[in-house]
């Protein structure tokens, strides 16, 4: 009689379940009465996409983050953006650390796969990440009160400057003002706190582990060179296109100084790359800015940071190999460096992919959704990408979508913060392991 073997999660599923258990606690906390104000009610839909939007720090929701919550609900959301953005693995490890306890390779691996490393002997990056992380929210709630302090008083801006600066940072997108920072728009103080917080939260903690020991090093990384560039080329185009764009904000009011409209030029350029903080009302852009916004959305931040979308070495990755194929080279070069076909690969794959589930899922909401007679492709579209990139900037739709079009949305803010592939191999039930044998070769045409 033979024993049948153990079965074991595989990585991804193991960092999918994760992700779903902290929702679903989250679901529970925040359906709790305590959770709300006053006379209000949660109910259940209600409770799960809040958790699902703060533990895949997106922003998108379906009541007033400022209104409906009561302090412990809002403490609730904050614990779930901190999980979420630098990823519960990131604190399970530091536990064995604190504990000195040897982890297992699983428990490694599962760490590894969680953030986006390369190889094991890059876990060393989990201090530096859980440590950085909690030096610049501190330092930016210390700033932010310097502003909020004489504006609501000690407790409440002190509250006030702890979560904009724990939602800022992971690019959540959750505020308690109730219209983001419209009412900051003439700040410029406060929008560059917040803005740095962002970009420091997008940059990715590999990348910030290779700034820092450059002094010693005297080197960076390929990716670390590729994702300042390419985040570098989108900042300066970003503010451009807006700037053209946008040329006049006059909806911003008489009273707010060119150099002010400048900084919320600046500002809108940092938020779609699912930052989701706003100073300016989107249904008042322009259609071109509106559509540059969904391209920022589409492509998000730094891999192994708080961001979503495809990211932005995915971006530059392929944008190189297209140049390099059209001049009529093999191999993209970047940094006295050649990317792998691995990789190459990988990203067309992820492109590939996220377009089919992006058009999937508007095609089914201007299907099945009660959506404006007028822009209601724009609106949609708009909506799904702000999802996807847990970018958390809306057109107004999300509060009156069904529920079918609630969970879509629930599904792309998931992919979106747990990745693509991480969620497409549990499903899947996809392996790594490679067939012995491969087809004959034969190439068709292509253009």
């Amino acid at each position: 009689m033979s024993i049948p073997k153990r079965q074991h999660l595989s990585l991804p599923k193991m960092l999918t379940l994760g992700f779903l258990i902290i929702i679903l606690i989250g679901t529970i906390l925040l359906s709790l009465p305590i959770a709300t104000r006053g006379t209000h009610t949660t109910s259940v839909l209600d409770a799960l996409f809040t958790a699902t939007s703060a533990t895949c720090v997106t922003g998108l929701t379906l009541v007033s983050t400022a209104l409906h919550w009561s302090i412990f609900g809002q403490t609730v959301i904050l614990l779930l953006m901190e999980l979420g953005g630098l990823g519960f693995m990131t604190f399970t490890v530091m536990l064995f650390l604190f504990m000195r306890r040897q982890m297992k390779l699983s428990t490694r691996l599962l760490a590894q796969e969680s953030l986006n490393l390369d190889n094991l002997s890059q876990l060393s990056v989990i201090k530096l990440i859980l440590f950085l992380s909690l030096i610049i929210q501190f330092a930016g709630a210390g700033l932010l009160m310097v502003d909020f302090y004489p504006r609501y008083g000690l407790i409440k801006g002190l509250w006030f400057s702890i979560f904009h600066a724990v939602s800022a940072f992971c690019n959540a997108g959750f505020d308690l003002f109730g219209n983001s920072l419209e009412g900051f728009a003439n700040d410029p103080y406060v929008l560059s706190v917040m803005a740095i917080l962002i970009i420091a939260g997008s940059f990715g903690f590999l990348v910030w582990q290779d700034l820092l020991l450059y002094p010693r090093r005297h080197h960076l990384t390929l990716h670390t060179k590729l994702a300042l560039g390419t985040g570098s080329v989108l900042m300066l185009l970003s503010i451009v296109v807006y700037l053209l764009s946008e040329n006049n904000l006059a909806f911003l009011g008489p009273h707010v100084s060119y150099g002010n409209r400048l900084i919320n030029t600046v500002f809108m350029a940092i938020t779609p790359r699912t930052a989701g903080l706003i100073t300016l009302p989107y249904q008042q852009l322009s259609i071109a800015s509106i559509a540059f916004t969904m391209l920022l959305m589409f492509i998000g931040g730094t891999p192994g940071s708080t961001a979503g979308g495809v990211k932005t070495t995915t971006i530059g990755l392929l944008t190189l190999q297209s140049i390099a194929t059209l001049r009529g080279k093999r191999d993209a070069t970047f940094g006295h460096r050649r990317f792998t076909q691995a990789n190459v690969f990988r990203a067309l794959t992820l492109i590939f992919v996220a377009l089919i589930i992006l058009a999937t899922a508007t095609l089914i909401l201007c299907a099945t959704q009660p959506i404006p007679n007028n822009d209601g492709l724009q609106t949609v579209t708009f909506e799904v990408l702000a999802a996807f990139g847990t970018t958390g900037i809306s057109l107004g739709l999300t509060p009156h979508l069904n529920l079918l079009g609630k969970l879509i949305i629930m599904f792309l803010m998931f992919i979106g913060r747990v990745g693509i592939y991480t969620v497409m191999f549990s499903i899947l039930n996809a392996n790594r392991k490679q067939l012995t044998y491969r087809y004959p070769e034969e190439s068709v045409p292509i253009g």
